[in-house]
């Protein structure tokens, strides 16, 4: 990300995210992330854990119990029986967005000052309504 900023540079009102899940990642490195996100007022970091597919699971439901990665695809694959991660766009509507930043933004009470240690948990809607209710959108 640093290579990609110095080469071309943020804009004004530009912001710089980096959106990775829990996955394997170890702790420092994603302690050194939510760092770097901490540096500067136009930088974010969004996590998923146990990985991204959480995100989309709460634009169906509440999300409540996940504890693995396996719980995580059993229950997406629920509400979307044939998901893949090459996902059309179509699949998503604008209701599911706002019902799963809701339900994310409910799960991440208080808010976390760092990222999502627990499985359950997402950040992604912090990034997701500054796309959607940015001053300037």
């Amino acid at each position: 990300m640093e290579k990609r900023l110095t080469a071309e540079g943020l804009e004004k009102g530009d912001e710089a995210w980096i959106v990775v899940d829990r996955d394997h990642w170890d702790e420092t490195h994603l302690d050194a992330l939510h760092a770097w996100s901490q540096e500067k007022g136009n930088r974010g970091f969004a996590l998923s854990n146990p990985k991204f597919e959480y995100w989309l699971l709460l634009h169906f439901e509440d999300g409540v119990g996940i504890r693995s990665a396996g719980d995580c695809d059993r229950r997406l694959r629920a509400h979307m029986p044939d998901y893949r991660k090459s996902l059309a766009s179509a699949s998503i509507t604008e209701s599911g967005i706002r019902e799963a930043i809701r339900r994310a933004r409910n799960r991440d009470r208080p808010p976390t000052s760092g990222w999502p240690r627990e499985p359950g948990q997402t950040t992604v809607y912090r990034l997701v309504e500054r796309i959607l209710f940015r001053p300037d959108a």
